[in-house]
């Protein structure tokens, strides 16, 4: 019996896919337990129906991200901070704060966790941060560090 999977089943098929499965495996468990449906012409056309749209929604996240990453590129984030002698900060700037400032300033909102700095920025002047927006787009934030007079 050929059934379409809703659900990842460990050692008999992924999520989307169409296999062929014992008649009692798919009524007895598969079927009983809303882990797949039968394969027929409407759950088919149903299920390319989806895989269309979900193909379309990932290339809209993609020119999204373009589009950001196109904005982002332009922006720098100017911060200021106590320092001491040859630059160095009392403290440090982090991804959180250089965020806040980015929806402050900018009205653009991105998570804290998506800006890849290895560790917080503690010199004055500019750094650049990588900002993964999306698995195949990352764009790069300027932050320029300033001393408070």
């Amino acid at each position: 019996m050929k059934v379409i999977f809703l659900k990842d089943v460990k050692g008999k098929g992924k999520k989307g896919e169409v296999k062929n499965v014992a008649d009692g495996y798919a009524h007895n468990f598969l079927i009983k337990q809303g882990l797949a449906v039968e394969a027929n012409n409407a759950s088919i056309s149903s299920l390319d129906a989806q895989k269309k749209k979900e193909e379309k929604m990932a290339a809209e996240e993609l020119a999204d991200a373009k589009k950001l990453k196109d904005v982002l590129d332009q922006i720098t984030v100017e911060l200021t901070a106590k320092a001491g002698e040859g630059g160095r900060l009392f403290g440090s700037i982090t991804t959180k704060q250089v965020a806040e400032e980015l929806q402050k300033k900018h009205g653009i909102k991105i998570d804290k966790r998506k800006m890849e700095l290895t560790d917080a920025i503690r010199t004055l002047g500019h750094t650049k941060v990588p900002v993964k927006l999306h698995h195949e787009v990352t764009a790069t934030l300027t932050v320029s560090v300033t001393e408070i007079k």
